[in-house]
């Protein structure tokens, strides 16, 4: 969020997009930053589709009392296009004693007024959803360094995985993170901090299991269904996880980004793989792919216990992995 901080003493500020949590936090950032250059100033909010031209004025015109204001207008989409029209004409020459922050979804309603604002000169805060992992992945090691740690992405992916992809959780999760430890996140940090969050996906059991830690695995395995997971994904991610070894060990040496696009995964995926295929034969893999096609067919085919089935593949594959060792 470094455009707050350049936003801060802007006489127009239009906040941009449709994820709450940003949009909340530049109205809240930039409201911080009035009030730490001057502790009197006067903060009024709104709602854009309530208000009428006539308070608008009210509001805008200089104070007899003088003083600095912050005018907060939420919602800017829902705004009539009268109020539209006398703000755009009052942004062409602001009071330098007001700030007027609008806070606007960034969707198609609306949007000549956010138009107007960004051609008058309005400081834009981006503020939507983002839509992309890498942005996720960004975002996560981005609030660790606002809060004065470090995270590398490998972290990040592995918050991700645990957590999920709601910023709030996951603004929540690192600044849990954050508190509890001493600033240097690590995948090892959040493997054992969410140790008991495996329900999330089944890929702790298969990472466990590729790489040969069967009692992990086991554990893994066993904590997952306590806490009531299903065994499809768990089955799933089982499968996956050989799926992805015997790719990446077939694709011969090379960096994780140069076999990243021609294996169409991303390069933590690839350099994950190409750890877990060290001690894996072509062979032994094609027994692990056996086992686990036997354990997809029972967990889906509503074995009767679908629970010792995945154990069982567990068992099998660890073996098929120890076959290759020898």
């Amino acid at each position: 969020m470094g455009g707050v901080t350049a936003a801060s003493a802007a006489p127009i500020v239009l906040v941009l997009g449709d994820e709450e949590l940003l949009a909340t936090r530049a109205l809240a950032e930039t409201v911080a930053a009035a009030r730490a250059a001057d502790p009197g100033v006067d903060v009024r909010e709104y709602q854009a589709g309530q208000l009428t031209v006539g308070e608008i004025d009210e509001m805008l015109s200089p104070s007899l009392f003088g003083g600095r204001r912050v005018l907060l207008l939420r919602s800017g989409q829902d705004a009539r296009k009268d109020l539209v029209a006398a703000l755009l004409s009052y942004a062409k020459n602001p009071d330098p004693e007001v700030q007027l922050v609008v806070q606007h979804l960034g969707a198609a309603k609306g949007k000549a007024f956010a138009d107007g604002l960004r051609s008058a000169g309005a400081q834009v805060v981006p503020a939507a959803k983002l839509k992309g992992h890498r942005d996720r992945v960004a975002f996560v090691r981005d609030e660790i360094r606002r809060a004065g740690g470090r995270c590398a992405d490998d972290a990040a992916e592995a918050l991700i995985a645990a957590v999920g992809n709601d910023l709030r959780e996951l603004a929540a999760a690192c600044a849990q993170l954050i508190a509890d430890t001493d600033g240097r996140i690590g995948a090892d940090t959040v493997a054992r901090y969410y140790r008991g969050r495996v329900e999330v996906s089944g890929f702790t059991v298969a990472d466990a299991t590729m790489v040969g830690d069967l009692p992990g695995a086991l554990e893994a395995l066993r904590w997952a269904l306590h806490v009531g997971v299903d065994p499809v994904p768990i089955a799933d991610a089982l499968a996956d996880g050989i799926r992805t070894v015997a790719r990446v060990a077939s694709a011969g040496r090379g960096s994780p980004y140069q076999l990243a696009s021609s294996l169409g995964l991303p390069p933590w995926k690839v350099e994950r793989a190409q750890r877990q295929a060290r001690g894996w034969t072509p062979d032994g893999l094609v027994e692990a792919m056996r086992a686990a096609a036997e354990c997809n067919a029972a967990v889906k085919g509503g074995s009767d216990d679908r629970a010792y089935a995945l154990e069982r593949a567990v068992f099998s594959v660890a073996a098929a992995r120890q076959g290759s060792a020898r």
